[in-house]
């Protein structure tokens, strides 16, 4: 388990962790989530014991990371790809990180099998494409078998076997009863991917919830509706409640109905219906409505 408890971090006059307290429980993939300057990085660094807080506090499992003798077996975590020797090879630096946690060494094998690394883990890093680090990151992650994870854009760079890779390895690690904590900016992927949501701007927290609880903050979801009589359609669904928008000639956006109900109304007055289709609410329209004022970097904005 995560727990981080009124973190906060100052750079002279700049403040930008503001007591953030939130909790990542185990058995669940956690997305971290916000706009580019909400502390994000920051608040994974004091949560590994590389930055020090100005107050508050970040323990995993109870423990402060950054005094744990072999971190490796409590925490795995990747916050940089590229932050790797590249003059080292992937078995040499794996190796490396195994020694200096009294890791066996069959544990490098695993681990590049793992990842798919086995073919070229004695080929140096610094040929390695961004997708392969990411890869090699990961390994490095999984390495002390440790109950929590934490990853930062873990996907950036993968190709799209690669993410769905991703994607099921979160979820098994989840599913093994370990703590999976990730960064990312892609809405997409977080919805496909994640159980609960921390979500936070300019240094605060935004929301603390599920993902189905948090994505059905945005606007309600809705039926497209094609007929080829809409004009008799709309007036029936405006008296049950519904609230029907024309979206062209032959087309409504409905909401306030089902679209079980949509189908039953309209076949109870023998209405044609060609399409009727639901779109459900939105991770990324909750998570641009809810943070919409906790942008730091605008588009346009001069600064």
């Amino acid at each position: 388990m995560i727990e981080v408890h009124e973190l906060t971090k100052r750079y002279g006059r700049t403040t930008a962790v503001d007591r953030l307290s939130f909790t990542v429980r185990p058995g669940r993939v956690t997305g971290f989530l916000g706009p580019n300057g909400a502390g994000k990085s920051t608040t994974l660094r004091m949560l590994l014991g590389l930055d020090r807080p100005t107050g508050g506090r970040a323990t995993v499992d109870g423990h402060d990371v950054g005094r744990l003798p072999r971190a490796l077996r409590h925490v795995g975590a990747l916050l940089d790809a590229g932050d790797v020797h590249g003059g080292r090879t992937a078995r040499a630096h794996l190796t490396a990180l195994a020694q200096s946690n009294a890791l066996a060494p069959a544990r490098v094998r695993e681990v590049l099998a793992e990842v798919g690394l086995e073919a070229v883990a004695d080929r140096r890093v610094g040929g390695f494409s961004l997708g392969m680090r990411q890869r090699l990151g990961i390994a490095g992650a999984l390495l002390g078998d440790p109950p929590v994870l934490v990853f930062d854009e873990p996907v950036n760079g993968l190709d799209p076997e690669g993410v769905h890779w991703v994607r099921g390895l979160f979820r098994r690690l989840a599913a093994e009863g370990r703590t999976v904590f990730v960064s990312s900016h892609l809405m997409s992927e977080m919805q496909q991917t994640a159980d609960d949501l921390v979500v936070i701007g300019r240094g605060r927290l935004v929301a603390a919830e599920s993902l189905e609880s948090f994505a059905a903050r945005s606007a309600p979801s809705a039926v497209l509706v094609e007929a080829p009589d809409v004009e008799t359609l709309a007036p029936l669904l405006a008296a049950s409640g519904a609230t029907a928008a024309p979206q062209g000639e032959r087309r409504l956006l409905v909401t306030g109905l089902p679209a079980a109900r949509i189908g039953e109304l309209a076949a109870g007055h023998g209405l044609v219906l060609h399409q009727l289709a639901t779109r459900e609410a939105s991770l990324e329209d909750a998570f641009m409505e809810l943070t919409a004022d906790r942008v730091e970097y605008l588009a346009g904005d001069p600064r």
